[in-house]
């Protein structure tokens, strides 16, 4: 039978929609060009095996895997960082980059390979734990950080010296680690980041254990002269101007003050693992004729678009920290970062061109 006149132009069409990885020369055999563009996770896990260091890393990470999402205390994060610089090795080792082929023998240990490398790649997307890391590589962080850690676990912890350790990590740390690790940016999605850097002021210990009323929070605060003062400096740099959210003074002076507030009666924290805002641990039920005043106390730290701002652009500034020394090449390996977000996973792709080859070729016949 005849073949219809237009079916050459079709099939051309149809080639030049499938991606390579379909167009082999023969089944199970890699093209000319392949072995220049990507490699097999088979063969570069041999050689990964051939180096203690590259070996080490990647039984390590497969070990700690199904962990690294868990956020844990400031004491118990050693585990996670370790995580993290295992996958921070594996992405200088013959694993960084490889992929796994449709057709191939193997395919199962293959995908088992590319995951655990995925998964390294995923680690790295984790900015409050790189900035735990490096907190952890700075001596005098460390020490306060383990302080506070130690003093605020466990169930039965208790919150006045939580809150005085608390306040001690955030007034003698360094200003860069300390808000890096209060501030650290996390994606919607990611829940792991996001409960890391709400559990950094440890709440369970350092938050009331009931909901207070939030003008029992203020008069606990103004008997104290620390506290008072710290109170006072929030609202003078925190105060919105206008309804666009403009600052009384610079935004940096907003974020210290708002940090100076952690370990006081008045310490705020995110509102939830998914959401960059913040509030106090209270509320104004029962305030009675106090109502406004205490609603108006309590929206400064939840619906104060000057915080908010203030708050976003320190995250974006730390964001962009990490990600230029990840341009610069900094020789610190928590600074080295590969963008695996702008690349597909290998399989996605051939799956997807498999569905369109099924879809279009009966139209062919």
């Amino acid at each position: 039978m005849a073949r219809p006149a237009n079916q050459l132009p079709a099939l051309s069409l149809l080639l030049l929609l499938l991606p390579p990885p379909l167009l082999s020369l023969e089944d199970g055999h890699p093209r000319p060009t392949e072995g220049r563009l990507m490699k097999n996770c088979i063969p570069a896990r041999r050689k990964c095996q051939a180096d203690l260091t590259c070996n080490t890393s990647y039984h390590h990470l497969k070990s700690c895997t199904f962990g690294i999402s868990t956020p844990t205390l400031p004491e118990e994060t050693s585990v996670s960082e370790d995580c993290l610089k295992a996958a921070q090795r594996l992405r200088n080792s013959p694993l960084k980059n490889c992929t796994c082929h449709r057709h191939r023998k193997n395919q199962t240990a293959c995908l088992d390979i590319y995951s655990t490398v995925l998964r390294a790649h995923s680690l790295d997307a984790d900015f409050c734990l790189q900035f735990a890391t490096l907190c952890t590589l700075d001596r005098k962080c460390d020490q306060l950080r383990k302080a506070y850690g130690k003093v605020c676990s466990g169930i039965h912890c208790q919150r006045h010296d939580c809150l005085q350790q608390l306040f001690a990590f955030f007034e003698e740390a360094p200003e860069l680690l300390a808000q890096g690790l209060l501030l650290c940016p996390c994606e919607p999605s990611d829940l792991s980041c996001g409960q890391r850097r709400r559990n950094t002021i440890a709440p369970s210990c350092a938050l009331p254990s009931g909901t207070p009323n939030c003008l029992e929070l203020l008069h606990i605060c103004e008997l104290n002269e620390q506290c008072r003062s710290r109170l006072d400096a929030f609202q003078t740099h925190c105060h919105p101007m206008d309804i666009l959210g403009t600052c009384a003074t610079e935004q940096s002076r907003c974020v210290q003050a708002y940090m100076g507030l952690i370990g006081t009666a008045m310490t705020p924290n995110f509102v939830s693992n998914v959401s960059a805002s913040v509030a106090l641990s209270c509320t104004c039920r029962g305030s009675g004729n106090q109502q406004e005043d205490c609603e108006q106390l309590e929206k400064s730290f939840s619906h104060n678009p000057c915080l908010m701002d203030a708050i976003a652009v320190k995250m974006h500034l730390h964001k962009q920290l990490l990600s230029k020394n990840k341009t610069d090449n900094s020789t610190s390996p928590v600074m080295e970062r590969q963008n695996l977000a702008l690349r597909p996973r290998p399989w996605m792709p051939s799956l997807f061109s498999c569905t369109l080859t099924l879809i279009l070729l009966p139209s062919f016949c």
